[in-house]
């Protein structure tokens, strides 16, 4: 596809609209995080444990990363519309369950199947790179995903205060309305955009060795999959931090927890306004630098004895600007490494990404105790960060040295 394709809103012949996109995204968003602040309260009513209650977190990263790796190749295969359909009715029949589940292991199974709406995720990434070239793209993901970034910046406040006036499921019933008009508006919109690559689906598997081999892919996704690491770890830990050690309500934990989104949606704005004029590497680079900085000082300030729920979650912006800038640009780039493998080349990625986030997220969640403060939390995404930085250097080492043998 290219960009000089009409697009029309509410024409499936049509490639989508980008408000399209950005709802698209916005639900997936909204799923992984609109119930976190009921966590605590959700452990005491199903009479189980924090860390069990926290796998809700933990198994709906991995089944999300397990999925993601099949879901770019089938869509390579069968093109992206009838998969995003697919996808969004399974996140609604799962929504349900979940509103409706009497026990915590119920609860889990229905969350596990949740995650059937990383579809809106993977391929929100693949319809925007099957219509635009490398820059381009990144700049385009920037603006879906700063409109994206509205999602988390609200949704964990409206989750709890839903969570406070009438109960934890009044946080499903709200994701089973919303998926459902996000439902009308994909089958009133989303025109097929795929090449449609006419291989069956296991010579599209056969293609993996096509990124595996190639080092660039590898850079960029680790760019971005160890970034949101350290998001994953605060999606994981922040909900203990907030009521265990703050001891924040619901309806404030919820307020502070979508701390992070600020600085995602400014960082996404400047993704969207500068890679094309700065470069994929460099937006990356220093937005690696921002997310390991913004961290490096949270941890410094619990340190020196400074630290207060309104500057553990204030700093967070800075760990959210680091990734609005990081993560559209390592993921165009990633997608650029083999344009007619995007659909799996996005799977992949984020495979990783969620796949690493869902190891991350239990761990901080296994790690935290009343005792520890926020220490184990901080830690970890300090170190993540940290290696984020470390894979766009050699990125970039790699491709001085190819352009100067």
């Amino acid at each position: 596809m290219t960009n000089d394709l009409q697009v029309r809103f509410l024409d499936r012949t049509t490639p989508p609209h980008i408000a399209t996109l950005i709802l698209l995204a916005g639900i997936a968003a909204l799923a992984m995080n609109i119930f976190l602040p009921s966590l605590p309260g959700m452990a005491k009513e199903f009479g189980t444990d924090y860390r069990v209650m926290q796998l809700s977190v933990a198994v709906y990263l991995t089944v999300n990363a397990v999925l993601q790796l099949v879901i770019g190749p089938i869509s390579d295969r069968w093109g992206r519309r009838p998969v995003v359909l697919a996808g969004i009715v399974l996140f609604l029949m799962a929504t349900l369950g979940c509103a409706l589940s009497g026990n915590v292991y119920v609860f889990l199974g229905f969350r596990m199947m949740q995650a059937a709406i990383v579809v809106a995720m993977v391929l929100s990434r693949a319809i925007v790179r099957d219509m635009v070239p490398q820059d381009q793209a990144a700049s385009m993901m920037g603006y879906v995903t700063m409109g994206m970034a509205v999602v988390p910046m609200v949704g964990p406040a409206i989750g709890g205060f839903l969570d406070q006036w009438f109960g934890w499921q009044a946080n499903f019933w709200l994701l089973l309305v919303l998926g459902m008009l996000v439902l009308w508006l994909m089958w009133a919109d989303l025109g097929e955009t795929a090449p449609l690559s006419g291989r069956t689906l296991a010579g599209q598997f056969r293609e993996y060795p096509e990124l595996l081999t190639s080092p660039r892919f590898w850079g960029y996704a680790f760019a971005s999959g160890l970034s949101s690491g350290a998001f994953f770890a605060y999606l994981g830990g922040a909900p203990f931090v907030g009521d265990k050690v703050f001891g924040l309500e619901p309806a404030e934990l919820g307020l502070y927890f979508g701390a992070p989104a600020i600085g995602y949606f400014l960082g996404n704005f400047l993704s969207g306004r500068f890679s094309v004029r700065i470069g994929v590497n460099r937006m990356v680079l220093w937005g690696t630098i921002v997310n390991a900085a913004g961290i490096a000082l949270n941890l410094a300030s619990f340190y020196a004895g400074l630290g207060t729920a309104l500057s553990f979650f204030g700093l967070m912006t800075l760990m959210g600007l680091g990734n609005g800038m990081t993560i559209p640009n390592a993921t165009a780039g990633a997608l650029s490494v083999r344009p007619h493998l995007a659909g799996t080349a996005s799977g992949l990625a984020g495979a990783l990404m969620i796949g690493g986030g869902a190891a991350l997220s239990a761990l901080a969640g296994a790690l935290l105790t009343p005792g520890s403060g926020a220490f184990p939390l901080l830690w970890i995404m300090l170190v993540t960060a940290l290696l984020a930085v470390v894979a766009i250097i050699l990125v970039i080492r790699r491709e001085r040295r190819l352009a100067h043998p």
